[in-house]
């Protein structure tokens, strides 16, 4: 008989043992994972043995981000205080939302299903409202339930051609509400919502789909711990199913899952790997020219270069980061959504060099470029609250005003 997993014996009992094995799952290095909180490897090494105890609640919410957690009771012990609670926003939509991808049709009983050429324009307006400025969320998450709803019944009503051209426009859709649910206390949404664009794009049986797919649930691996190889294995499988010497098409979507795995590999500090798989995704982005860019995926030569700053900065390597971010034209990304992620990301990469005056201010900016990818990021929500305690008055006094606009409370 298998033997009983549920055994004390087999749980670290420390703080810092528990620490250890959250970073080990996640194939972290402590050069890394200290780097990320904006402390040295020798803190890690500090708390994994035991010489340093629990940090303040910011360092705290900011060690459990980087080590994928989102129980903070998986590493003190307390299993009453969750991670999310503190750091990821509900918003006023998602109980639409969930009902939406919650609930079964098992019956067609919708009479007639809109036309294939109406729901793509429905589709395509919906990814317009994301990426444009203002609340994004709110929009989307205005039009997703009725959307979703209307796409699978036209996926049971129709066959053949537009069967395959609704399954198309309802992965899109799951990855529209895979992005609504982004940074919020839905885990098992945002797996269900990948899961589900996948199985419909199989299902269609379009490359372009199942690429698109891998991009998104790449992001939902990375999120959720699971292991490079894993991440890296799913982009290259899609990446074989594309000709990217056949049109824009094909090729944004290769550079897409080359930058996927780029992404991966800078997660777990493998910096040779990161910038051969980024050159591989900047080649394409040369071959499509500097004013392409995808109508919604975004990939051009705007992103790869904002991607490169996320790259260098999961690599903790924040003077690098800082140069490729002042590399960016921010005119060459076209969505309001995707600048002011940049932004955010500049910011992280500033705040890695120790210049939070800086990146304050560039948080400032990202929150007037688009507020809601502000208020729903994971680095923005934990640094505005930590900054807003700091002892430098310029720092304190910017946090605090972005902290007060951003709804959050002092112990956000």
């Amino acid at each position: 008989m298998p033997q009983s997993v549920d055994s004390t014996a087999e749980r670290p009992q420390t703080f810092g043992a528990r620490v250890r094995r959250a970073r080990e799952r996640a194939g972290m290095t402590r050069p890394v994972v200290g780097g990320l909180v904006g402390r040295s490897a020798e803190w890690v090494k500090a708390i994994e043995c035991g010489r340093l105890g629990i940090p303040r609640l910011p360092l705290l919410l900011r060690l459990a981000n980087v080590l994928g957690v989102d129980h903070i009771g998986d590493l003190t012990g307390d299993g009453a205080i969750e991670a999310v609670s503190y750091t990821k926003a509900a918003h006023h939509g998602l109980p639409a939302v969930r009902a939406a991808l919650t609930t079964y049709r098992v019956r067609n009983t919708d009479g007639e299903p809109d036309s294939i050429g109406a729901l793509l324009d429905r589709v395509r307006g919906a990814w317009r409202s994301w990426h444009s400025m203002g609340e994004h969320r709110t929009r989307v998450a205005a039009v997703l339930p009725d959307l979703l709803g209307d796409l699978q019944h036209a996926a049971r009503a129709h066959e053949g051609a537009d069967r395959r051209r609704a399954l198309v426009a309802l992965a899109e859709t799951y990855h529209l509400a895979q992005l609504f649910l982004s940074f919020q206390p839905a885990p098992e949404l945002v797996m269900l919502t990948g899961d589900r664009s996948m199985a419909a794009a199989q299902d269609a049986d379009s490359p372009q789909a199942i690429a698109a797919a891998a991009w998104y649930m790449n992001h939902v691996f990375r999120d959720a711990g699971e292991r490079h190889e894993a991440r890296v294995d799913l982009a290259m499988a899609a990446a074989d199913l594309l000709r990217p010497d056949s049109g824009p098409e094909d090729l944004a979507r290769w550079g897409l899952l080359h930058l996927a795995a780029a992404l991966s590999f800078a997660k777990i500090g493998r910096r040779g790997d990161a910038e051969r798989f980024w050159d591989r995704a900047d080649s394409a982005a040369r071959r499509l020219g500097p004013d392409y860019a995808h109508p919604y995926l975004m990939f051009g030569r705007g992103i790869v270069d904002a991607y490169q700053v996320t790259m260098q900065a999961d690599l903790v390597r924040g003077g690098a980061a800082v140069e490729a971010a002042g590399r960016v034209d921010l005119a060459a990304v076209p969505s309001a959504t995707r600048r002011g992620f940049h932004l955010v990301e500049t910011a992280r990469a500033y705040s890695l060099q120790g210049e939070q005056v800086a990146s304050v201010s560039l948080l400032k900016r990202a929150f007037e470029e688009s507020p809601e990818t502000v208020c729903f990021n994971t680095f923005a929500r934990t640094s505005v609250t930590g900054w807003s305690e700091s002892s430098n008055r310029l720092v304190r006094s910017d946090a605090e005003s972005l902290r007060r606009r951003m709804r959050l409370s002092a112990t956000a």
